[in-house]
């Protein structure tokens, strides 16, 4: 699934390709402002998507699971709303068992937020938007502040 995924600029409207894994923070080429960067990620490439200055917000979910498509609208709606300040990768489970294992996965969907590699927090089960937005702006505001 190497191939870049496209999204569209909040900004000026344009089209962008977006790579899973890339440094820095993308940005539209049109307009230069920083893009959403929501991706789906594929086992093998797993690795590299969370590798990621800002924070990460790991979806783990699969295809079968009525929940988990509840909860990937108000994820996507997080990663728009915060372009340029949060990453957002979507796994599927069921193609990649052994990250699921890695990270402890025992129900989905699944959460977790990643920085600098490390797991911060980790949100359970379907909410509701309000409240998984609660759960996660506290973590971009601290990041946001700080130089780590």
């Amino acid at each position: 699934m190497e191939d870049a995924q496209i999204t569209t600029c909040p900004n000026c409207g344009k089209k962008n390709r977006l790579p899973v894994a890339a440094g820095g923070t993308p940005r539209c080429g049109n307009c230069h402002e920083p893009l959403p960067w929501i991706v789906e990620a594929a086992a093998d490439e797993f690795d590299a998507a969370i590798d990621a200055t800002s924070p990460v917000l790991v979806d783990f979910w699969a295809p079968w699971c009525g929940p988990c498509r509840m909860v990937t609208p108000a994820v996507e709606a997080l990663g728009r709303e915060h372009p340029g300040r949060l990453k957002v990768v979507k796994l599927n489970i069921d193609t990649a068992p052994a990250i699921a294992s890695r990270y402890g996965v025992q129900g989905i969907p699944l959460l977790i937020l990643l920085q600098n590699g490390r797991e911060v927090d980790r949100q359970v089960g379907a909410v509701p938007a309000p409240q998984l937005r609660a759960w996660l702006e506290p973590h971009l505001t601290a990041t946001s502040g700080s130089a780590t």
